[in-house]
């Protein structure tokens, strides 16, 4: 507890001077809530920064209770897995965020349209609210395309290429479509939106039929530990017979290239069902 209390002490302490320049500007000095607050805001937003070596006090944890060090080396491989694996997840949130706003900035546009805007302008409208033309760089070129008349479909062709931008080139489709052939607009990005909603309802669909495996997968992942807890309630002491006996090495490292290589093959059953 004490060691916790300094922890969190220092990450409160220890900010950037232009933040809290900033906020003495802006806040004529005051903070905002208490200091219980604005200390538990730091912690947390630097564990979500580095949530991948929570490994390390964990292994920490065991390599105490087992009197060995082959839970700190366990750690030290598992912090470079698991930040490989936030990432991963960070990426898919982030591309599944970027095709709503796409959806949503095909929606701002048929709307702006209807109205009696005209298309540049309906567009850097409808980008100011939903924000999907993915980089700054590629946002700023659609917005003085759309601005100054230039070529527009071109950029959102550009911008498409952003992860989870796919639908921009749709958006572009129609929009040389509608200035070269005299189409309209707005019912082409109408039925653009209705095609990218309808896909975003499939992966809906599709996650939620996949959710019961990986809770499989989760649970089949979580029996050898809940094993050695029970061996562990039963007094049997699994770690000292894992960690410091020639059978409990060779079980342990058996066990954990069988584990490995179900996690392995299981979550690629389920990735192939999500890719189909």
């Amino acid at each position: 507890m004490a060691v916790g209390a300094g922890l969190a002490g220092w990450l409160a302490v220890l900010e950037h001077p232009g933040e809290r320049q900033a906020r003495e500007m802006f806040t004529d000095g005051r903070r905002t809530g208490s200091g219980l607050e604005a200390c538990w805001r730091a912690v947390r937003g630097r564990l979500d920064a580095r949530r991948e070596w929570l490994c390390a006090p964990v292994a920490v944890l065991l390599a105490v209770l087992g009197a060995s060090v082959l839970p700190l080396v366990a750690g030290a491989v598992a912090v470079p897995l698991v930040r490989r694996w936030l990432r991963r997840r960070a990426m898919r949130c982030a591309q599944e965020r970027a095709a709503d706003a796409v959806v949503a900035l095909c929606g701002t546009v048929v709307g702006e349209l209807r109205a009696g805007r005209e298309p540049g302008q309906a567009l850097l409208t409808a980008a100011r609210n939903a924000g999907a033309l993915g980089e700054d760089e590629a946002e700023a070129a659609v917005l003085a395309a759309a601005r100054f008349g230039g070529d527009v479909p071109s950029e959102l062709r550009k911008a498409s290429a952003g992860p989870g931008l796919d639908g921009l080139a749709g958006v572009a489709a129609c929009w040389r479509v509608s200035v070269d052939g005299g189409a309209g607009l707005a019912a082409g990005l109408a039925r653009l939106e209705a095609a990218l909603r309808a896909d975003r309802r499939r992966r809906e669909e599709l996650r939620a039929q996949l959710a019961g495996a990986w809770s499989t997968v989760l649970v089949l992942a979580l029996l050898p530990v809940v094993g050695l807890g029970l061996g562990a309630a039963l007094g049997a002491d699994p770690l000292s017979v894992l960690l410091h006996s020639p059978g409990g090495l060779a079980c342990l490292a058996a066990g954990g290239l069988l584990e490995g290589a179900g996690l392995f093959w299981a979550s690629r059953i389920v990735r192939a069902g999500e890719a189909a």
